[in-house]
């Protein structure tokens, strides 16, 4: 009976809890983020120019708020296309309870899990759609409003909180509805693209879903409600892959740089491991599968070494860059891009409502972000996962060859952020665990300034 009435406060305190989160996490700034006219945006490896109309001065000092300048022009659109067209998983709320808790949301804990599903989701996106695939439904999402999702978190908490002295779960709201017809011709295309939502669902059965990381991290002493660091990510990550049944994947495999250093002969040996790809189109072909390269690395002290700025830029830059998972301390990211001093990002830190991928024509829209966002690269947390995709051996090469290129040291740098080396890990009898040993970093013995200035984000 005390038993009983434990579980009873347990179930109830986890209920509050998620209702006071998805509140607090439903806020969103109504202000928007700038870009600037006069520079360059880099979107996982591809490059976007805004422009005033008729303005011929490329050093004239302007700036426009996010896409609601009539005068913008360049590639707007396409930017607002692609990074839409994103996949954008975020804190989610009263979905089934996590592995060996009554815990029914990952709300306040799990973004780095989010900026890892993230950075794998866009992986995905390259292997069956590659890098030119839009959404056709992108430019079609609903700007995020704070005083509708505000008040719709609040009415959420008082019915929750209702529902648990009454004994009853919350009832779900209902979810939106996505917008306009796929066109015939980009049907497949969207098959695809719901697939791979689908694995990331936030259900048991969801083959990369937050309930299997989250089973996949308790046999590293992590459980559901514990903080997990981008290179614990990076390793659940591989693991979930290399264990998922799930046909369509199996043509795919991650490998995880060593103290901070990649081992050419592990990665080619990833590359051509057998599988049965059977009944998926345009994947990889039996003797060659697809390799996701994670590298944990640190890129300063307590505090991230600007040194390394430009040697983030120019990972960012490359087209089969799939982003990094870092973020502020305590806070995960999803890096995309930049634009002068500032990362473009993706955030996890929104909470919505859970939504069962398992029906048909399940909505799409609160899987893709309307806004971006922007953080100044000096408030970058030091600890990061940076991540590659790979088709081939032949492609592994061309990216070994030219990252030895981005690699090389500057005059101010000690130490290259990670490294590559031939032969397998196992001939240098590595035997550290998981983010025991980091490459040697850059102290930054200067006192750490304030930025140059901070960005309205969203």
């Amino acid at each position: 009976m005390e038993t009983k009435g434990t579980d009873e406060v347990e179930k109830l305190k986890t209920r509050f809890m998620s209702a006071w989160h998805s509140m607090k996490y439903s806020w969103v700034l109504k202000t928007k983020t700038s870009f600037s006219r006069n520079s360059p945006v880099f979107l996982l490896g591809k490059c976007y120019h805004f422009k005033a109309e008729d303005d011929e001065s490329p050093t004239e000092n302007s700036a426009t708020d996010e896409f609601s300048h009539d005068a913008v022009m360049g590639n707007v659109d396409d930017f607002r296309k692609d990074f839409a067209s994103r996949v954008w998983l975020t804190y989610r709320e009263e979905f089934a309870a996590l592995p060996g808790s009554t815990v029914t949301s990952d709300c306040g804990w799990g973004c780095t899990l989010r900026a890892g599903q993230m950075m794998l989701a866009q992986a995905l996106l390259l292997h069956f759609l590659g890098r030119d695939w839009t959404w056709p439904e992108a430019l079609n999402l609903e700007p995020l409003d704070t005083e509708t999702r505000t008040s719709s978190a609040a009415r959420r908490l008082v019915a929750s909180l209702e529902a648990s002295f009454q004994g009853d779960r919350p009832r779900v709201p209902e979810p939106l509805c996505q917008g306009g017809a796929e066109e015939a011709d980009s049907h497949l295309k969207e098959v695809y693209h719901r697939t791979i939502v689908t694995w990331f669902g936030d259900s048991p059965s969801a083959h990369l879903g937050v309930h299997r990381l989250v089973t996949l991290g308790m046999t590293s002493g992590k459980r559901a409600g514990d903080w997990y660091g981008p290179a614990v990510v990076a390793h659940i990550l591989r693991k979930a892959v290399e264990e998922t049944t799930e046909p369509g994947l199996k043509g795919i495999s991650v490998y995880v740089a060593q103290d901070c250093t990649v081992y050419s002969a592990d990665v080619i040996e990833s590359h051509s491991a057998r599988t049965d790809t059977c009944g998926v189109p345009e994947g990889p072909v039996a003797d060659s599968r697809a390799v996701i390269i994670l590298i944990p690395i640190r890129l300063g002290g307590e505090k991230i070494n600007p040194d390394y700025f430009n040697f983030v830029k120019g990972i960012l830059s490359l087209e089969y860059c799939i982003g990094i998972i870092g973020g502020k301390p305590k806070q995960a990211y999803y890096f995309v891009g930049f634009q002068d001093d500032s990362l473009i990002y993706m955030d996890p830190h929104y909470c919505q409502s859970f939504v069962d991928v398992s029906t048909s024509d399940f909505p799409l829209q609160s899987y893709h972000c309307p806004s971006p966002k922007k953080m100044p690269f000096i408030k970058m947390d030091p600890s990061c996962t940076i991540g590659f995709y790979s088709k081939s051996v032949q492609d592994y090469e061309r990216i070994s060859n030219e990252l030895s290129k981005v690699l090389q040291p500057s005059a101010k740098e000690k130490y290259p952020a990670f490294t590559f080396m031939k032969g397998h890990g196992r001939d240098y009898e590595l035997s550290a665990p998981v983010e025991k040993k980091e490459w040697p970093f850059i102290t930054d013995k200067r006192k750490a300034g304030a930025s140059a200035g901070d960005f309205v984000l969203l």
